[in-house]
C-alpha cells in the first residue's frame, strides 16, 4: 500500500504541473546588475535576498549580473533592489549610502575598481593585493577548502575563499599577518611578510602549529581571466636582473628576444614571435611609446626602476589600442604617485664602467591629488674594446631622462593624470682614438654621434557615471617633439619627428554585463624630417578613425571580444582592422584562446635599420612611388593564433604549463635585403612572406621556495627576396630556456640560462675571403645570474651583485674589415651573438614605503 500512495503522490504532482499550479508558474525571472568584486560580496548579497517571496538568487563575481527567481505578488523587484542596497551594494536603480558602502571590508570596495576606459584599471598585477589558495592536505591528497576566513590582523580586511579554495584580498599598509579560521580547525595567525602568492594548506588537528605556508612571489604569471592572452611582468620580476631599462626587463622572461642591432652604435631590438620588434606595438601606460625616429634607440630610454609592470599580448591585441600590432603589444605602466614608495633610490655600476642612479620620489598631497619624479642618470666614459678590434664596445657618453607626473582621484568618478617628460641623450662610439672635436665627417678616424632631444607631455581624464558604475567614458592624449642629429663615419642623419595622438572611449553594456561595448574615435598625428646626406625625405602622416569593440561573456567559462577599426590615412587611404580574440575555460583550471584580426603600419626604413649605416654599403629604394612613405607601401599582416594554458598541482604546490602557435602572413611588406654585401635594398614584397612561431613552457615549485621555469620556442621566418624565398636572417629556429629563482630569509638568487641555434646569415659573397662569413652562425649558450641581500628589519634595503654572459661566448670579428672602416667591406650590421664576454656587476636599492 505504501508503495501505490508513494506513486499516487508523485502523479498528483505532474497533474498539478501540467495544469499550471507549479511554484515555477507563478515565479517571475530576472537579471539585474548588481556591482560588487569578490566571492565576500558574492555572500553578501545572496544572504540579503533570503526573503519570502524570492525563491533563488545567484550573483555572479565575473559578470556582476544577479539571476532572480522571485513572486511579485509576494515581493516587488523594487523592495529587493532596497535589500540589496541596504546591504552596501549599488544596483541598476538603486544607490548604497556612503556610510553604509564604507562600512565594507576594503576589499570590497568596488567603487574604486573602475574601467580602462576612466583609466584606473585594477591591475591583476597590483603588489598590494595578495592571492592564494586555501587547502587541506587529508592522507597525502590535497583539496581546497572552500568558505574559509582570512583576515589581516588588526583591519577590517576580510575575505573567503571561494569553492576552489582560492582568495584575494587587498593588503593595506604593513599588514603583514594573516588570520585563518575554518570549521574544524583552531584559528591561528601566519606570518606573510612581503609574499603576495600564496598556499595554505591546513592539516586536521588541535592546533596549527603545523599550518604549512607555502609560497612563492608571484612575479611573472600569465592573466587567467584576460580574454587577451596577457603575460603580467611585476615588479618584483624585474629585481631578478639589474634591469637599467627597457631592454633589460625580459633577461627573464621567455618569450622575448633582445639583441644588439650592430656592433657599433649600442642599440638594441627585441623579437616577439619571430619578428623584429617593428612588428610589436610599444605603448606606455596605453599611449605611444618609443616609435618611428625612436625605434633604436627607444628601449634605452626607459629606466627600468619606473616601470610598475609589463603586459605582454601575442599576436592581435584590442582595437582600442590602435591597428600597429602585428607580432603583439607590450605595454609598460610606470609607478604612479597614488600607490607607490615614497622614495626609491636605485644605484648601480659594471665592469665596464657604465654607471646608473635612479631616484623616484612620490607625494601625496591629500586624499585626490598625489604628484611625484621618476628621474634617471645614466653614463660610460671608459673606453672599452673586449674584442680588440680597435672599436669601442659600446659608446661613451651621458643620458639623462625625468617623468613629473600629476594624479586627482575625485569623489564623484572624475579622474585625471597628466605629466611631461625630458630625455637628452649624447653618445659618442667608434675607434678608440676617435676624437669628435677633431675627427667628425673626417678619414683621420671613424666615429659616429648620436645626440637626442625629446620632449614629451601626456594626459588622462576619466569619468565613471555615479549612478551607473558599468558606463565611463576617457580621453587619452600624448604629443612628443623627437630630434636625433646622428653621424656614421662620413654619413650623416638628421631627423625630427612631431607627434599627436587622441584616443577618446565611450564604454557600456547593452542591458546586462553579459553584453558590454566600447567605442570610440582617435587621432594620428605624425610629421617626419629626416635627411640623410643630402637626401630630404619628408612626410606627413594624418590619421583619424574610429572603432568598435563588443564583449560577450556569457559567464566566467566564455569570452568572446570582436572588434573592428576604420583609419584613414593621408597617404594611403581608408583600411578596416578586424580582430577576434576568444577565452574559452571548460574547466576550472584550463583555458584555450584563439585570435585573429589584421596589423597596419607604416615602415621608417632608416631609423628602424640604423646597423646598416654603419657600414660601407650603399642605400637603394627599388620603384619607389610618389607620395608614399619613402615611396614604399605600407606593411600590412594576418595574424592567427591559438593557446592552452594548464594549472595543477606538482610536488603539493601550484605548477603550470602553456603552449601557442602564432602564424603571420604578410600581404605586404617592406623587405630589407641585405644578400648583396654592397648594398642594402629596400623594396615591396612580391611574394610570400611568414612567420609560425611555437612555444611550450613550464613553470614549477620542486621544492619549498624554489621557483623554476623552463620554455622551448621554435620559429620557422621566410620571407621572398628577389633571389627567392628565403630564412629570415638572424633568427634562431630552435631558443631554449631555464630560470631558477630560490629566495630564503631576504636572500634572493636568480638563474637564467638561453640556448640560440643557428641563425642564417645574409650572403656576402662578394666580399674577398678574408671578409666573408660562414652561412650561418653556430648555436652558443648564456648565462646570467644575480644574489641580491635584503637588510634591516623593514628590509628597506637591498644590495645585490650579478653577472651576465657568464659563459664568456661573444662573436669575434663582430666588425667585418674593422682595420678599413673607410674601405668598402667595411660593416658593422652583421650582428648575431654577445659582442663582449662575461660582465659582472653590483648595486643597491633603498625604499621608504
Amino acid at each position: 500500500m505504501l508503495i501505490y500512495k508513494r506513486i499516487s503522490l508523485v502523479l498528483l504532482l505532474l497533474v498539478f504541473h501540467l495544469l499550471g499550479f507549479s511554484q515555477d508558474a507563478i515565479s517571475t525571472k530576472a537579471n539585474i546588475h548588481v556591482d560588487g568584486v569578490c566571492v565576500q560580496c558574492k555572500h553578501r548579497i545572496e544572504k540579503a535576498l533570503k526573503l519570502k517571496g524570492v525563491q533563488s538568487a545567484v550573483w555572479d563575481v565575473s559578470t556582476h549580473q544577479l539571476s532572480l527567481s522571485y513572486d511579485p505578488a509576494i515581493v516587488s523587484m523594487e523592495q529587493i533592489q532596497d535589500k540589496i542596497a541596504a546591504a552596501g551594494h549599488d544596483t541598476e536603480l538603486k544607490k548604497a549610502k556612503d556610510e553604509t558602502y564604507n562600512a565594507l571590508p576594503e576589499c570590497c570596495h568596488y567603487r574604486e575598481m573602475t574601467s580602462d576606459a576612466a583609466i584606473a584599471v585594477v591591475d591583476s598585477s597590483d603588489q598590494s593585493v595578495l592571492r592564494g589558495i586555501v587547502v587541506e592536505n587529508a592522507n597525502g591528497q590535497v583539496n581546497p577548502l572552500a568558505g574559509a576566513t582570512l583576515t589581516w590582523a588588526g583591519t577590517n580586511g576580510t575575505t573567503i575563499s571561494n569553492p576552489h579554495g582560492e582568495f584575494m584580498l587587498k593588503r593595506p599598509a604593513e599588514a603583514q599577518h594573516l588570520v585563518i579560521s575554518y570549521a574544524g580547525f583552531k584559528t591561528d595567525t601566519v606570518t606573510v611578510g612581503e609574499l603576495n602568492d600564496i598556499q595554505v594548506s591546513l592539516n586536521k588537528k588541535e592546533n596549527l602549529s603545523n599550518v604549512i605556508v607555502t609560497a612563492r612571489q608571484r612575479t611573472s604569471y600569465i592573466d587567467g581571466y584576460n580574454p587577451f592572452r596577457t603575460a603580467i611582468i611585476t615588479k618584483k620580476e624585474l629585481l631578478k636582473a639589474a634591469c637599467c631599462n627597457l631592454s633589460e626587463s625580459f633577461e627573464t622572461n621567455p618569450s622575448v628576444d633582445v639583441s644588439y642591432s650592430d656592433a657599433a652604435t649600442g642599440s638594441k631590438q627585441i623579437q616577439l614571435l619571430g619578428l623584429a620588434g617593428i612588428y610589436t606595438q610599444l605603448t606606455v601606460e596605453n599611449l605611444p611609446g618609443p616609435r618611428g625616429i625612436a625605434t633604436p634607440l627607444g628601449l634605452n630610454s626607459i629606466a627600468g626602476p619606473w616601470v610598475e609592470s609589463i603586459q605582454l599580448i601575442k599576436g592581435t591585441g584590442s582595437v582600442v589600442n590602435g591597428f600597429e600590432s602585428i607580432a603583439g603589444q607590450i605595454n609598460v605602466e610606470l609607478r604612479k604617485p597614488q600607490n607607490s614608495e615614497k622614495l626609491y633610490l636605485n644605484g648601480y655600476v659594471n665592469t665596464m664602467g657604465k654607471t646608473d642612479v635612479n631616484l623616484n620620489w612620490f607625494h601625496k598631497l591629500n586624499n585626490k591629488w598625489s604628484t611625484g619624479f621618476l628621474l634617471h642618470d645614466d653614463f660610460l666614459n671608459s673606453k672599452q674594446d673586449f674584442n680588440k678590434d680597435g672599436f669601442k664596445d659600446l659608446p661613451t657618453g651621458n643620458q639623462f631622462n625625468g617623468v613629473h607626473r600629476w594624479q586627482f582621484i575625485g569623489e564623484n568618478g572624475l579622474m585625471a593624470q597628466f605629466g611631461v617628460k625630458a630625455l637628452v641623450d649624447d653618445k659618442t662610439g667608434g675607434e678608440l682614438d676617435f676624437e669628435s672635436s677633431k675627427d667628425k665627417l673626417s678619414t683621420h678616424s671613424y666615429g659616429l654621434g648620436i645626440k637626442t632631444n625629446r620632449y614629451e607631455a601626456f594626459g588622462k581624464i576619466g569619468y565613471v557615471f555615479p549612478d551607473k558604475m558599468h558606463k565611463s567614458i576617457g580621453l587619452q592624449l600624448s604629443a612628443f617633439d623627437h630630434r636625433q642629429d646622428a653621424y656614421f663615419g662620413l654619413t650623416q642623419y638628421d631627423a625630427r619627428q612631431k607627434n599627436i595622438y587622441s584616443n577618446l572611449i565611450f564604454q557600456s553594456r547593452i542591458h546586462s554585463d553579459v553584453h558590454k561595448f566600447k567605442t570610440g574615435l582617435s587621432f594620428l598625428y605624425d610629421l617626419y624630417k629626416e635627411q640623410l646626406q643630402s637626401t630630404s625625405y619628408d612626410r606627413k602622416e594624418v590619421i583619424p578613425g574610429a572603432f568598435a569593440e563588443y564583449t560577450y561573456a556569457p559567464n566566467e567559462k566564455l569570452d568572446v571580444v570582436a572588434g573592428i577599426r576604420a583609419d584613414h590615412n593621408n597617404l594611403y587611404g581608408w583600411f578596416g582592422t578586424p580582430r577576434l580574440n576568444i577565452r574559452y575555460a571548460p574547466f576550472s583550471n584550463t583555458t584555450f584562446r584563439f585570435s585573429a584580426g589584421r596589423g597596419q603600419r607604416t615602415a621608417d626604413i632608416f631609423a628602424e635599420n640604423m646597423g646598416v649605416l654603419v657600414s660601407a654599403r650603399t642605400i637603394n629604394i627599388l620603384n619607389p612611388v610618389q607620395g608614399k612613405a619613402y615611396g614604399l607601401q605600407p606593411e600590412v599582416a594576418w595574424n592567427k593564433g591559438i593557446s592552452v594554458d594548464q594549472k595543477f598541482h606538482l610536488f603539493n604546490r601550484d605548477a603550470s604549463f602553456g603552449v601557442d602557435f602564432y602564424r603571420n602572413d604578410f600581404t605586404n611588406q617592406v623587405v630589407v635585403d641585405l644578400e648583396n654585401a654592397r648594398e642594402v635594398r629596400f623594396y615591396n614584397l612580391t611574394g610570400k612572406s611568414y612567420s609560425n612561431s611555437f612555444q611550450a613552457e613550464m613553470s614549477m615549485i620542486p621544492v619549498s621556495k624554489l621557483e623554476l621555469r623552463l620554455a622551448y620556442r621554435y620559429f620557422d621566418v621566410n620571407t621572398t627576396y628577389s633571389s627567392g624565398l628565403l630564412q629570415k636572417p638572424f633568427t634562431a629556429k630552435h631558443r631554449a630556456f631555464a630560470n631558477l629563482a630560490y629566495d630564503l630569509d631576504g636572500w634572493k638568487l636568480d638563474y637564467t640560462l638561453n640556448f640560440t641555434g643557428q641563425k642564417r646569415l645574409p650572403s656576402i659573397a662578394l666580399n674577398p675571403q678574408a671578409f666573408k662569413l660562414a652561412e650561418s652562425s653556430p648555436s652558443y649558450v648564456t648565462m646570467n645570474a644575480q644574489v641580491s641581500k635584503s637588510i634591516g628589519k623593514k628590509k628597506l634595503f637591498d644590495f645585490y651583485v650579478g653577472g651576465e654572459n657568464l659563459t664568456g661566448y661573444f662573436q669575434k670579428n663582430a666588425i667585418i674589415s674593422a682595420s678599413e672602416p673607410f674601405g668598402e667591406y667595411f660593416d658593422a650590421s652583421m650582428v648575431w651573438g654577445p659582442l663582449s664576454g662575461r660582465l659582472i656587476y653590483t648595486g643597491f636599492r633603498y625604499t621608504i614605503k
